[in-house]
């Protein structure tokens, strides 16, 4: 059952992807208007049947399965999501061109590269707290990455004056930035928030296997705090903001997955 759930959530993920990306190159409003209704609705629906096949990952017997694959299926979800909620109000709908196909990326972790690591139905509220944390401050600046990396395509296409019909659809700069900081400074906030959950359960960091987590993550958390910084006391724009965030955010990827990435995969350990 959970296959044929997967199946579909990700035929539905490529087909409002897909619908999406031609209405890029779209010039009359009400088709475009009419045709993301469609694609928000195609993507709404993969959207329910990937929750249910989270649900079924994730809660198991035992505790939660909070293994890479489910990891990174359950960021992706709540990437997808949080854009698609987003893009109703805002025109940052080309961001799910990218974030559809990544959510089914994950499905195809869960179905057929699955990995396991169990966290203890007994373990203390503070813990599962901290991972809920992480996992929503990491979404959160996932976002933010994308949208600088949009923003260093407007920055591109501008100096060069190649402008391309992408250039028309995506918003002013102004308020690609201005939304860049909003995304940043609550996913700092909520990271902040993690670390310091995150420390109360450290007791051995070298035998818990959380050094190059640990130092990492911190490294992404300052990164983030100079950005803000900058931008908030020194008016930070364009490439430096942009080349500081994809900084921060390069780190953070390390610290998430990569020890994940090597301690269940390639080193076999849970």
């Amino acid at each position: 059952m959970d296959t044929i759930l997967g199946i579909i959530a990700f035929i539905f993920y490529l087909l409002a992807a897909s619908r999406l990306g031609v209405l890029i190159y779209a010039s009359e409003d009400a088709p475009r208007q009419q045709a993301k209704i469609q694609a928000f609705s195609v993507g709404a629906i993969a959207l329910i049947l990937n929750g249910i096949l989270l649900n079924n990952a994730v809660f198991v017997s035992g505790g939660l399965d909070l293994g890479f694959s489910n990891t990174w299926a359950l960021i992706s979800w709540i990437i997808a999501m949080m854009v698609l909620l987003v893009a109703i109000r805002k025109p940052v709908e080309n961001l799910l061109v990218i974030f559809f196909p990544l959510a089914a990326l994950g499905l195809l972790l869960i179905l057929f590269f699955p990995s396991h690591r169990i966290l203890a139905e007994s373990a203390v509220m503070g813990l599962k707290m901290h991972i809920l944390l992480s996992i929503i401050a990491y979404s959160l600046l996932t976002v933010a990455a994308f949208q600088a990396a949009l923003l260093a395509f407007q920055e591109y296409q501008l100096s060069h004056k190649h402008p391309t019909v992408i250039m028309n659809i995506l918003p002013p700069m102004q308020i690609m930035e201005d939304l860049l900081i909003r995304i940043i400074a609550v996913g700092f906030f909520i990271l902040s928030l993690s670390l310091a959950t995150g420390f109360m359960f450290i007791h051995d960091i070298f035998a818990q296997h959380l050094i190059h987590k640990t130092v990492l993550s911190l490294l992404s958390w300052l990164v983030f705090a100079v950005l803000l910084w900058g931008r908030w006391y020194n008016g930070w724009r364009g490439q430096k903001l942009i080349r500081w965030t994809l900084g921060g955010f390069g780190i953070l990827v390390l610290a998430f997955f990569g020890s994940k990435l090597v301690l269940e995969l390639i080193l076999g350990r849970v």
